[in-house]
Formats: structure tokens, sequence, C-alpha cells
């Protein structure tokens, strides 16, 4: 099923660029609450490359699932460059995976500063050799910031091939 209405399926790309590549994937969600992951998992042939999921929406949940550190939690806060990366890194060692995503965002209507504003969401794809993280503050009511959120993370995955190496 589309996630934005029209009749091309991010997902559906995903899934057929990492099947092709042979890699598998795993995702860490926060702010998104596994809508990433059912969007993955909607396409047919999902299992042949999606190992499995977190939400991980609380702090508590991300340290005792994912391992972010309570040091890395206080210093920078739950939504921050440095706890994606945390995230993804967890996701990757605790599943085993080719690949990992992870997604943690401020999607309101509260929960802002003008530091972080709401709509404020950090991605992060790693593999063993890296990690690419980045920052995007997406406009709209909590349904569309989660909706763009989704959106901008197939996106992400689908264009990490050829680039992301095995």
């Amino acid at each position: 099923m589309p996630v934005d209405g029209t009749d091309d399926d991010p997902a559906e790309a995903v899934i057929a660029a990492f099947a092709a590549a042979g890699r598998t994937l795993a995702i860490a969600e926060s702010c998104t609450g596994g809508l990433i992951a059912a969007a993955l998992t909607g396409v047919p042939g999902a299992s042949k490359v999606f190992e499995r999921g977190w939400v991980t929406y609380s702090n508590r949940a991300k340290r005792e699932e994912l391992g972010v550190s309570a040091e890395i939690l206080e210093a920078h806060g739950a939504v921050s460059g440095e706890v994606a990366i945390a995230m993804a890194k967890g996701a990757l060692t605790r599943a085993g995976t080719d690949v990992a995503l992870s997604v943690t965002g401020i999607a309101g209507p509260e929960g802002g500063s003008p530091e972080k504003p709401v709509g404020t969401v950090w991605f992060c794809v790693a593999n063993s050799a890296s990690t690419n993280t980045g920052r995007r503050i997406f406009p709209g009511n909590r349904a569309a910031v989660r909706a763009a959120a989704v959106r901008f993370a197939l996106g992400l995955l689908e264009g990490c091939f050829p680039a992301m190496q095995k």
C-alpha cells in the first residue's frame, strides 16, 4: 500500500532493492511508532530482507532494547543525531543485519522547543562500516510529520544502494 496516496510504493522499492542486493534490514523507530516496519511488511516478499524492528518510544526502551546509553540521552536528548546513531548501531548489532535504520523525533503537537521544534526528526542508516545521519524538520500536524518521516526514511533506504556495502 503506498504511504503517500500515489500509485508508487516506496516500501516496495526498498524491498526490491534490498532483495536484489541480497541485504537484510532492521528498523528502530521512536516517533513513527512502527509505521516504517508496517509499510515494509505490507510488501509481499518482505520476509526475505526484513529481519525485525523495534518501537522504542521511551528513553527506557531505547536503553533496554537498543543499548542507548543514559549518558547519551542525558547529554543530547532523545531527539538528536547521537541517539539516532546509537539506536541504529544497537539495532544493527542486535539483529545481525546488513543495514539498520533508526528514526527519532518530535511529532507534536507538544514537546517542541526553539532548538528542537515540533517536526524535528533525526534519521540514521548504518551498516558495519559506516553511519549516515541527518535531521529534517517536517511541517504539519502529528499525522503529517509522521507520514513525512516514513516517506523520507523509505527514500533513504531505497537510496542506500549501491552506496552501502555489505
